[in-house]
């Protein structure tokens, strides 16, 4: 089994504070079960007795028909045993068991009980979950492999350059099982990307949409996979699919209700934009990026667009890194990204390519219009064009950045 090191590191940070329930969410198949294995393990290995370690994962028929109170019994007798020691409670997809917020609010009452759980929609942190346990809870956002995480996970041939290694990652994404399970085949790479996006279409977004038509939830998707990195507005997607005849009839109520649940299941993340002299949220044009770019190719079935891919690989790994992530716009220009974690501010630009002037210079004058003295980065694959600007904007190598350590 594959650890995940920056995971780990975040859980263990948590660990016996009693007084917090750890919830870890994202996209289903993205390894969050491997990950508590991998955090029992680790307990075991640190010397806690296996009988105070309770794993239960809901996704196993066996509890199918578990409800709350019987599941409540069951862990409250478990606990007892251990007879005040240390206990510990992995809670695996824990959102199948109906009132199961009451469960984990009444545990944690316990003493020397240490609760984590896994979910893969956001929709399990609902104003109900926040009620039952008063805020005394942690999120730990996970996310499908990192490119430094995507090289650990498979034996590349030794003669593979950097260069290739990163043109797959682009091409088939980070979900762990599809380099633990197909060698890097392309058929079987698309089968279990088939099984995934259908698994989460259907548990995750589907079953939080009533009865609305999965063939039109696949074309919203589709679009979405498609824009990804662009401006756009909930009346601007409704427009457009309408125009293409995969809406009836220009509803943005019904829309916004499909972008809500294609959001809360993980599948897509928006950022808003940021008016930099302004100093304010601006209500329109978000963007939307997909969280794996291996499903965005399953649905598409291309790579052309590779400036976008790009951004979209950096906005995700600016959330890995955890920051707070902004478009920014500043006059009528834009930059790509703000990066905001505590009193630290970074703007980031994205480019493919630094060669050509007018791009350079478009990126550039964006960033020195902004004015203050936070870092401003350009992130570009143009390996020959890095380094230091007179006025210390840095231009750096992508994927050089990719792997530093953080």
């Amino acid at each position: 089994m594959i650890d995940r090191p920056l995971y780990l590191k975040r859980l263990n940070a948590w660990k016996d504070k009693f007084d917090t329930v750890k919830v870890i969410t994202g996209i289903r198949r993205c390894g969050k079960s491997k990950l508590l294995e991998c955090f029992a393990d680790k307990l075991r290995a640190d010397g806690v007795n296996p009988k105070n370690i309770i794993q239960i994962n809901f996704e196993d028929m066996k509890y199918d028909n578990m409800d709350a109170q019987t599941l409540n019994q069951m862990l409250e007798k478990q606990i007892a045993n251990n007879s005040g020691q240390n206990t510990y409670i992995f809670l695996d997809e824990i959102q199948k068991v109906e009132a199961w917020e009451k469960v984990v609010a009444s545990l944690r009452l316990k003493p020397n009980t240490d609760i984590y759980l896994t979910g893969s929609n956001a929709y399990m942190l609902s104003s109900e979950l926040a009620t039952f346990l008063s805020g005394r809870y942690v999120e730990i956002k996970m996310y499908p492999l990192s490119f430094k995480e995507f090289l650990t996970f498979y034996a590349f041939p030794d003669n593979l350059s950097i260069e290739r290694k990163f043109s797959q990652y682009m091409n088939f994404g980070g979900m762990p099982s599809v380099l633990t399970d197909t060698d890097f085949d392309e058929k079987s790479i698309l089968e279990t990307l088939d099984g995934i996006y259908n698994t989460v279409l259907v548990k995750d977004a589907l079953t939080h949409l009533g009865g609305k038509d999965v063939r039109t939830v696949q074309k919203i998707i589709r679009f979405l996979a498609d824009n990804i990195a662009n401006k756009s507005s909930t009346n601007s997607i409704t427009n457009t699919l309408y125009n293409e005849k995969s809406i009836a009839s220009k509803n943005n109520a019904l829309v916004e209700e499909y972008l809500t649940a294609l959001e809360k299941s993980f599948i897509f993340y928006s950022a808003q934009r940021y008016d930099i002299k302004g100093k304010e949220l601006l209500r329109s044009l978000e963007k939307y990026y997909m969280v794996d770019m291996g499903l965005r190719y399953f649905i598409l079935g291309r790579i052309s667009d590779t400036g976008r891919i790009l951004e979209n690989i950096v906005y995700f790994e600016l959330l890995r890194r955890g920051y707070r992530v902004y478009i920014g716009k500043i006059g009528d220009k834009e930059v790509d990204f703000i990066a905001l974690k505590g009193e630290e501010k970074i703007y980031y630009q994205v480019s493919e390519f630094m060669t050509n002037e007018d791009t350079r210079k478009r990126e550039i004058e964006a960033l020195r219009d902004i004015g203050d003295s936070y870092p401003k980065v350009i992130l570009t694959t143009d390996i020959l064009q890095t380094g230091t600007t007179e006025d210390g904007i840095k231009i750096v190598n992508l994927i050089d950045w990719l792997l530093e350590d953080n």
